[in-house]
């Protein structure tokens, strides 16, 4: 339920109202604009009166909400959620790039492609050191070494860092990451996802290969339940019939996640069909959509990569797809 009340309303009646319905089992969730206060009521609101609520002289009107998710809900933050990652914004109109290789691989290699990346434009390096992989014989990241490069890889070049996490367990060792990523095979990791809710680092979550985006939104759900709001959504293709491509890319979901949610969406291309050359009108597709931004894998020898080489840019290919972005990114100048 959605309590929208009067512009400018007098503090002390705003603290009563809001200490009513706390006494009454409700969390409050305030969302602040110019002239208007929201006050979401997250809990079972099914037994409370509206036309009560609505008489109070300080409401303007109330509504209740159908979708399930509620702290993700555009209707309770209608303003877009603008996220702080060691001084760079993610959302809010200024367009983001995520890039790194698949893997951590040495840390030659990491600290080649982040100053590569930081050169052509990125904001942000991406790299896995925890691998989820289908074989188990395949390549399942250097782990907790992987982490230690990364960081290297941050300190040669002030590049805030984005890496994957897969099990609660391993929390303590992500606390200088700068984002943690749940990939789109732990996306309704519950257990996982209420342990991100107790902290407040930045979560970029991505969507399952077969998940709705409602499944999406509330998976968010459950690490904002937790007290996190720092989240960001990650749109990076679904499982079709299609043979062509990896994934099949779901454009379509960028508009519709944001028309639902105020939370920052990224989109990520490398994934999204698995093909280098498709990524460039993917990213520009993803700027005309409105996302806050892409995650792109980039290596500096993808031949040679020990994992996703195929769909992993080299670091011509990256400048060029940074070239577009820079002529037509939003805030030019300031996202980049």
């Amino acid at each position: 339920m959605v309590v929208i009340l009067k512009p400018h309303p007098d503090q002390k009646k705003v603290d009563q109202l809001a200490e009513s319905f706390r006494s009454l089992g409700f969390s409050i969730h305030y969302s602040e604009g110019e002239h208007t206060i929201i006050m979401g009521l997250v809990g079972d609101t099914s037994r409370v009166d509206i036309n009560t609520i609505a008489a109070n002289e300080i409401v303007d009107r109330v509504q209740r909400i159908s979708q399930p998710y509620k702290a993700a809900n555009r209707r309770f933050h209608p303003q877009d959620t603008v996220i702080d990652v060691a001084g760079r914004k993610i959302g809010g109109g200024a367009f983001s790039v995520i890039a790194g290789p698949c893997s951590v691989e040495s840390e030659e290699q990491i600290i080649c492609v982040a100053e590569a990346i930081k050169a052509s434009g990125a904001q942000f390096l991406r790299g896995g050191a925890f691998k989820p992989r289908t074989s188990p014989y395949a390549f399942q990241g250097l782990e907790a070494d992987g982490l230690k490069l990364l960081l290297e890889a941050k300190k040669a070049t002030g590049l805030p860092i984005v890496t994957e996490i897969m099990s609660q367990t391993h929390i303590d060792l992500f606390a200088d990451v700068d984002v943690i990523q749940v990939g789109a095979r732990n996306m309704q990791n519950f257990q996982l996802l209420k342990e991100l809710g107790h902290s407040k680092k930045p979560i970029l979550l991505k969507r399952g290969l077969a998940n709705t985006i409602e499944e999406l939104l509330m998976s968010a759900e459950y690490i904002m339940a937790g007290g996190n709001p720092n989240v960001i959504l990650c749109e990076r293709g679904i499982r079709t019939f299609e043979t062509s491509m990896r994934n099949t890319p779901d454009l379509a979901a960028i508009p519709m996640i944001k028309h639902q949610s105020h939370l920052p969406v990224v989109f990520d291309p490398s994934h999204a069909t698995g093909i280098p050359w498709m990524v460039e009108p993917l990213t520009k597709a993803a700027l005309a959509l409105g996302a806050d931004g892409v995650m792109i894998e980039v290596h500096n020898n993808p031949g040679a990569a020990l994992c996703d080489g195929a769909q992993s840019l080299n670091f011509e290919q990256f400048a060029q797809v940074m070239d577009t972005v820079k002529q037509r990114a939003p805030q030019e100048g300031k996202a980049l």
